[in-house]
């Protein structure tokens, strides 16, 4: 990995229990190709700064800015609604784009919209809505549903998500043949008076995360499809915080091919938890 020149200022952010370090990258501070190792490194808990993921704000010429999203683990994410959200706080508070922006990401033009510590994004539309699938896990059939939110996840409901073995059997799903070769995310999703719990393992993380808008909005739009719900819908996240999803819905497209969700917006807090200077020694 080529050694940026430090020290490199930062902001750590929270959105909901999803944390992450965004960096303004406008003038550029690390490689291209050391990206990677830079984000697995400085995301470690415990021996650096630690994070579900690093944002890189980057100039564009189609939008307010481009982010460049990198997962713990090093890996390439399309798109993450929490990172998003933090993303549009931060590039507001740096003076980088105003209240009402749009940005780049891999899955497309992100709209967004900061109202002090609330931020909304509208998202990608959902794309590859599969329903009561049923595949084989430890040897036992599980039924579960499937939709990309700019990243793809897998849903499945459950009695007792307490009691739920989220890093095992999301584990064995997130590999799963039927997901292959790109893998998924995993939410387990149990219904909560009005609204829903989601606890949800993530790819390139390797683990339950706190919260996870993409997860937390395909969660949101199955049970919707399912008849459980009906826009908005309210999300408890893994860290008991809470998110909104809101959609259109239309049972059937033009020329009768199925359900389709558009308008869909992510609404919850983006807080930021400290501003700092990375160290070289942040690498060791």
């Amino acid at each position: 990995m080529n050694i940026p020149e430090f020290p490199i200022p930062f902001v750590k952010m929270s959105g909901t229990g999803n944390d992450f370090i965004l960096i303004d990258h406008r003038q550029p501070l690390i490689e291209p190709e050391s990206m990677s190792a830079f984000a697995a490194a400085v995301c470690r808990r415990k021996f650096s700064v630690g994070a579900d993921g690093l944002i890189l704000i980057e100039n564009s010429e189609q939008a307010d800015f481009r982010w460049r999203f990198f997962n713990a683990d090093g890996s390439v994410a399309e798109m993450c609604g929490n990172g998003a959200r933090c993303a549009a706080r931060f590039a507001f508070m740096q003076g980088i784009a105003p209240a009402k922006m749009r940005f780049e990401t891999l899955a497309g033009i992100i709209e967004a919209e900061v109202s002090g510590d609330e931020v909304a994004v509208k998202m990608t539309e959902p794309r590859d809505l599969r329903l009561h699938q049923t595949i084989s896990v430890n040897n036992a059939p599980l039924i579960m549903h499937s939709l990309n939110t700019g990243v793809p996840h897998a849903v499945v409901f459950v009695d007792n998500i307490e009691e739920t073995d989220v890093c095992g059997l999301g584990r064995a799903i997130r590999y799963h043949e039927a997901f292959q070769p790109a893998g998924t995310n995993v939410n387990f999703v149990q219904k909560r008076g009005e609204a829903f719990k989601v606890r949800t393992y993530e790819r390139g993380v390797e683990d339950e995360t706190l919260a996870c808008g993409t997860g937390s909005a395909a969660s949101a739009i199955i049970a919707a499809l399912l008849g459980q719900a009906a826009s908005p819908v309210e999300i408890i996240t893994s860290g008991n915080d809470r998110l909104m999803i809101l959609f259109d819905l239309s049972k059937v497209k033009a020329g009768g091919t199925g359900p389709i969700v558009y308008n869909v917006f992510l609404k919850g807090p983006a807080r930021i938890i400290y501003e700092g200077e990375l160290r070289n020694e942040a690498l060791l």
